[in-house]
């Protein structure tokens, strides 16, 4: 793999021109860290009216809070920590996780592999079958897709009850059309012991995963984190309703939809990198980001009044692998905090997902019925004259795919836009699902800055193995912190353009 060292020198007062196009976890990380910095020379430019991006928030004229999807908050980082504690420093709800999956009429705790105990008892045996033969598989070879790890993995029982046909809901492409290296913490493995021994004690198992325990905050929905963030900007730092219309690498200019235009020496782009690269008339690269793929998604927020039904209870969040419901996951956000509704007692909420792509069409006419209709089917709402709010939001790039040539085609289109001083990190400027959560997005920014500034490498956006293993950036980060101070204190930065490969 190439790395690339910066070559520009600059100073405080005689600093290269930074432009980031768009205020949300990753651009307002790259902001902020600039600012911690004392560097003067940057603006943002959003294209919408509110800062956050793809974790704004927003309040609907009957006083629902929504968010644009089921956001939790954990971390991998010690300065992502850090800096939510210091943005929000009274004003955390703390949850244990309790997710669950609707399957065969009733819900089952996740993760579905530790908890077949619950599944009627053919299907159980069908799974566990289907374990035992997979763990007694000595030498197979090396999986094409993710269809072939989930059956090698997992067996052909858990495969078929529950992991292709979610894996279809959620990412809207078959499992055979994904690559598997994003697996990581992702995917629960199987102890085979441990769910023997599960089935034996009929004991729920439950807790796995890096967000077993997670915040949100008390007010405001996630957004209220980077309305905060943004606030720390000085005024007129990002400027909004800003749209880009068109970029100009050979001038280093861009143009917005609004007639105005803005130079840059160097440009940090958060937008999907497929449209980047068609607004700067990239021609030889635009058939490889033809060639990546995404799903939009459907977020549908359903305003309850009176109480939940007793099959809600703590609940947090339910997948949905099954045809009856159109959605994959439905989260019980006033159980997230309270305050997500107008008034506490008297109302609670849902916010429901639907993913949509070329291969999975959605009629957005029909959408909220059938998303109804779904609630009801899974016990969710007793009937529709409960509902007394419905908020919609579409948003056409949902969820970046790991497609199986995503990692060849983004290792030919990022080293070209970095020869242009363009850097492309973020949700969908990196294109890379296993680093796209908020702590990673902003983190991406913030690495990306010092790596400019300070010289040190970017391990979110290069190495996501590293930092989704553990905390990695303890030491790191006081590291990176020293030198910054070092930096800040002559007044010396190193912004790049050009590098060499190692």
């Amino acid at each position: 793999m190439a790395s690339y060292t910066a070559v520009l020198d600059c100073k405080i007062g005689q600093e290269a021109s930074i432009a980031i196009i768009g205020a949300g976890p990753t651009g307002l990380g790259a902001a902020n860290r600039l600012r911690e910095l004392g560097y003067r020379n940057f603006a943002v430019f959003e294209k919408e009216a509110y800062p956050g991006g793809l974790a704004a928030s927003f309040v609907d004229r009957e006083n629902f809070v929504w968010d644009i999807g089921g956001h939790v908050h954990f971390s991998h980082y010690e300065y992502f920590d850090h800096l939510m504690n210091d943005l929000l420093p009274a004003e955390w709800l703390s949850h244990n996780r309790e997710s669950w999956i609707w399957t065969h009429e009733e819900f089952v705790p996740y993760p579905f592999q530790n908890n077949i105990h619950r599944l009627p008892d053919v299907v159980m045996r069908e799974c566990l079958g289907g374990l035992i033969r997979a763990s007694r598989t000595a030498s197979v070879p090396r999986p094409a897709n993710y269809e072939e790890w989930i059956l090698q993995s997992l067996g052909e029982g858990i495969a078929h009850h529950f992991m292709l046909p979610y894996c279809f809901k959620v990412w809207a492409y078959e499992a055979r059309d994904l690559a598997y290296g994003w697996v990581g913490e992702r995917v629960a493995l199987v102890d085979l012991e441990r769910v023997v021994f599960n089935i034996l004690d009929r004991r729920d198992d439950i807790g796995w995963g890096p967000n077993a325990t997670f915040r949100f905050p008390r007010n405001g929905g996630t957004g209220e984190i980077w309305r905060r963030l943004a606030s720390r900007l000085l005024p007129g730092t990002i400027r909004f309703n800003k749209s880009v219309e068109r970029i100009d690498t050979s001038q280093k200019v861009i143009r917005f939809e609004d007639g105005s235009t803005t130079a840059y020496d160097l440009l940090i782009s958060t937008m999907p990198i497929d449209l980047l690269v068609r607004k700067a008339g990239l021609k030889a690269l635009t058939p490889m980001v033809d060639g990546l793929l995404y799903s939009s998604t459907h977020v549908i927020g359903i305003g309850l009044a009176g109480a939940p039904p007793m099959a809600v209870g703590k609940k947090l969040w339910m997948y949905f692998p099954e045809k009856t419901t159109p959605f994959y996951r439905a989260t019980v956000f006033s159980n997230f905090s309270p305050n997500n509704v107008p008034e506490i007692g008297r109302y609670w909420s849902l916010i429901v997902e639907v993913s949509e792509s070329p291969r999975k069409r959605v009629d957005a006419a029909c959408v909220v019925d059938s998303v109804i209709d779904g609630l009801l089917a899974a016990r969710l709402i007793q009937e529709r004259a409960d509902v007394s709010d419905v908020w919609h939001f579409r948003t056409e790039y949902g969820y970046p795919t790991p497609s199986l040539t995503r990692d060849r085609l983004l290792a030919a289109v990022q080293p070209r836009l970095e020869e242009l001083s363009i850097f492309s990190r973020g949700r969908f400027g990196a294109w890379k699902y296993e680093v796209s959560n908020q702590d990673h997005s902003l983190m991406q920014g913030v690495e990306l800055i010092d790596r400019l500034l300070l010289g040190t490498e970017e391990l979110t956006v290069n190495h996501p193995n590293i930092v989704n293993a553990n905390k990695v950036h303890s030491a790191i980060g006081r590291a990176v912190t020293a030198c910054a101070d070092a930096a800040t204190s002559t007044g010396e930065f190193t912004v790049g353009r050009a590098w060499e490969s190692k």
